[in-house]
């Protein structure tokens, strides 16, 4: 730069100045970020977590990438690159850096699509909210792209917007299902899987029952000579309702008198086939069923 006696294009090695071509500038800048590209995806926050004094770590799932997890430096502070884009499901578009030897990406910020802000004045959408969270959080693999999840999010998101009746109960229970077959965990809910005998024969349909310590449908008789331990019985009515549920959207069901009552066996089943797969008990399931 002239008036200053510094040179951008030189850099001093003893006592002689070389001259670095700018080209040579460009490849060297490159070789220091090359692995860590900038993205932009489209994403809903599922959960976040305290890091240091002002930041955050934050999982969220996107639709091209899947579940990552992040360090969004400064979010705790009332000024920040994050707004309130990071609320809980909350669907942003998220603004990243990703290195491939580094488990965790610097977000760098977030623009906000759309808030769940308006469900938190309902205890039980609330709480929802949360069992959606938790769900995603627990059976995502980190980095495994599932558009078809993040699909399933935001339409039972909408959903539960729309406020229709009984919308939190049939919302939760259209969501576990899709979660447990998209997964690739949800068992065949019409063969028992001790004898393999047929569950749904028209001409006289039996009874099912399910274990917490196994996966899968079990007929009267398996019931009786396994060792299943503990076991509820999923009823031929909710049975039916899991069957619809898997061939129409949650806003077409037909069965439209949506209380907790209804189809609360085959929840608690879904659960059970969660918490198998992840080897835990989920903390929001009981707290829904009893809000």
């Amino acid at each position: 730069m002239e008036g200053t006696g510094v040179n951008l294009g030189q850099r001093s090695k003893g006592k002689r100045s070389e001259t670095v071509h700018p080209d040579v500038l460009l490849l060297r800048f490159q070789a220091i970020f090359c692995d860590m590209p900038a993205r932009l995806s489209e994403a809903i926050v599922l959960q976040t977590y305290p890091f240091k004094e002002s930041d955050l770590v934050v999982s969220f799932l996107t639709r091209d990438q899947g579940k990552l997890r992040g360090i969004a430096k400064r979010a705790r502070r009332p000024k920040s690159n994050f707004g309130s884009g990071l609320e809980r499901l909350s669907q942003v578009k998220m603004s990243y850096f990703q290195r491939e030897t580094r488990e965790l990406v610097s977000l760098d910020g977030c623009d906000l699509i759309r808030s769940q802000f308006g469900l938190l004045g309902d205890y039980g959408a609330a709480v929802a909210l949360d069992y959606l969270a938790e769900i995603s959080e627990q059976l995502l693999p980190a980095g495994e792209p599932n558009e078809r999840y993040f699909r399933l999010l935001l339409t039972v998101l909408d959903y539960l917007r729309s406020g229709a009746e009984g919308s939190v109960w049939r919302g939760v229970t259209y969501f576990s299902l899709w979660a447990v077959r998209l997964s690739g965990i949800l068992p065949e809910l019409h063969v028992c899987m001790g004898c393999g005998n047929w569950l749904d024969n028209p001409e006289a349909r039996e009874q099912a029952y399910f274990s917490r310590f196994r996966t899968g449908l079990y007929c009267g008789h398996c019931r009786r000579s396994g060792e299943l331990g503990k076991t509820w019985e999923l009823s031929v009515t909710s049975r039916d309702i899991a069957a619809e549920m898997l061939r129409k959207p949650v806003a077409e069901l037909a069965h439209t008198d949506w209380r907790r009552e209804t189809a609360s066996d085959l929840r608690h089943f879904l659960v059970r086939q969660i918490e198998n797969h992840i080897e835990r008990r989920l903390i929001t399931a009981p707290t829904l069923e009893a809000a």
